[in-house]
C-alpha cells in the first residue's frame, strides 16, 4: 500500500518519537486521510511528519488540512507561493516553532529558489535581502502575531501605501493566524521535522 516503513514514526537522527502523542499506523487511518496522506507522499517522495502525527485525530486534521488548503491555495490570491511561505516563516519563528520554521523554511527555499532566504528571515526579515513591500508585509505579519492587541488603522494604511489591497491584508492574516494555530500544536506535541526538510533546496540547481 505504501512505502513508508515503521522506521518513520522515529527522527533518526535524534532517534526519538516524531510525536508526544501516538502516531497512527497507515492501515488504521480512515480512508479519505489515508489518501491524501499517500497522494503527498506520491509528490514529494516521503511523509511530512505533521500528516502522520495531525491523524492522531482524524476530525481536526480534515479540519485543519481544508483551513490550509483554502489559505494557501486560494484562488485569486496576489500573494505568490514565496510570500506566502514568508509569512510562515518569520511567525513561525517568531512563535519559536522548530518544525514549521525549517519544514516551512525548506519551502520557501523551494518556491523562491534562494538557498539562504528562508534562514534570513527567520532570524530577522528587516535584514533579509526582500523587497519593502515584502518587508511591510512580513511588518503586519510579525506585529498580528506578536501583539494583535496592537493592530490598528496605521497598519492597514502602512500596507496599503505598498499596494496592497484589503483582499491581500485578510490573506496575510489568515497565514498568519492560521500557522499561529499549527505552531502551537507543533510545540505542544513536540512535533519532529523530517531529516528531508533541513537539507532540501539548500544548494542552487546548477
Amino acid at each position: 500500500m505504501s512505502n513508508l516503513s515503521i522506521n518513520s514514526t522515529i527522527n533518526s537522527s535524534a532517534n526519538m518519537p516524531i510525536s508526544r502523542y501516538p502516531v497512527p499506523s497507515l492501515e488504521s487511518l480512515p480512508t479519505d486521510i489515508l489518501e491524501r496522506i499517500l497522494a503527498v507522499q506520491e509528490k514529494a517522495k516521503f511523509i511530512p511528519n505533521v500528516f502522520l502525527v495531525l491523524a492522531y485525530r482524524p476530525a481536526e486534521f480534515r479540519a485543519f488540512f481544508a483551513y490550509y488548503d483554502a489559505i494557501m491555495e486560494r484562488e485569486g490570491s496576489t500573494l505568490s507561493p514565496a510570500e506566502k511561505e514568508m509569512i510562515v516563516a518569520a511567525t513561525s519563528a517568531a512563535n519559536g516553532c522548530q518544525y514549521c520554521v525549517i519544514a516551512h523554511g525548506a519551502l520557501l527555499r523551494v518556491f523562491s529558489k534562494e538557498p539562504l532566504l528562508a534562514d534570513q528571515i527567520a532570524i530577522n526579515y528587516l535584514h533579509a535581502p526582500i523587497s519593502p513591500k515584502q518587508k511591510a508585509m512580513l511588518a503586519f505579519s510579525v506585529k498580528l502575531c506578536r501583539t494583535p492587541e496592537l493592530i490598528q488603522d496605521s497598519d492597514y494604511a502602512a500596507l496599503k501605501e505598498h499596494g496592497y489591497d484589503d483582499e491581500d491584508i485578510l490573506d496575510i492574516t489568515g497565514i498568519t493566524a492560521f500557522f499561529g494555530l499549527s505552531n502551537r500544536m507543533a510545540i505542544v506535541m513536540n512535533m519532529q521535522s523530517n531529516e528531508e526538510f533541513y537539507t532540501m533546496a539548500r544548494m542552487p540547481r546548477k
